[in-house]
């Protein structure tokens, strides 16, 4: 009996490991490839997206810097200029303040509106940064399911339950009122405000 039993285990094929199986299945196997071309192809827009992340930070950077050294540069000079019309009557000058005040005005309203623009273009970088990890997030996990599973892994189940879970974490994220940006754009607007009320002082005080 003992002899009929080994002869009976030994004669039972073996099932075959997963990759096996994929290889073995054209199916899987082109899906794994595809699959496998795909996360290169994802790693790929993540660098490109984190790339053009860092160039549009280092613009915003720059037009705070620009910011700061227009409007000193401006106060420097509008100081100068009235200190040097002063001894021959500073009523001119002051009846002329609404030129340079308007000048300030209009470059504040088109520097603020620069920064709001690229720091909207980062945010909308960020948000494709994210959704293209998610993706990937997602087809690793198919991946690897398929490599532990074999012919037994169900496409159309696996990748589904997987697209579900990915939608609760999305909708799951709280949704925030106020941004940074929001609080950026009010600084530099506050700033010019300030910048206007100490050039009419300079040129009529």
């Amino acid at each position: 009996m003992a002899d009929q039993s080994t002869s009976t285990s030994i004669m039972k094929p073996k099932t075959p490991h997963p990759l096996q199986q994929i290889a073995d299945t054209p199916t899987h196997k082109l899906l794994l490839k595809q699959w496998l071309k795909e996360e290169e192809l994802i790693l790929g827009r993540v660098s490109l997206k984190e790339t053009q992340i860092n160039s549009v930070r280092k613009e915003i950077t720059n037009l705070y810097v620009f910011f700061f050294l227009f409007h000193s540069l401006s106060l420097v000079i509008l100081f100068n200029a009235a200190s040097s019309w002063a001894p021959h009557g500073g009523g001119a000058l002051c009846r002329r303040s609404w030129i340079p005040s308007l000048c300030l005005l209009l470059f504040s309203l088109g520097l603020i509106w620069a920064v709001r623009y690229k720091t909207d273009t980062e945010v909308h970088l960020e948000k494709m940064l994210e959704r293209e990890k998610e993706d990937g997030k997602l087809l690793a996990r198919c991946v690897e399911e398929l490599k532990k599973k074999g012919v037994e892994f169900d496409l159309l189940k696996e990748v589904d339950a997987l697209r579900r879970a990915k939608s609760l974490h999305v909708e799951a994220k709280p949704v925030r009122k106020w941004s940074a940006r929001d609080f950026v754009t009010l600084f530099f607007f506050s700033a010019s405000c300030f910048v206007l009320v100490i050039t009419r002082v300079i040129l009529c005080d």
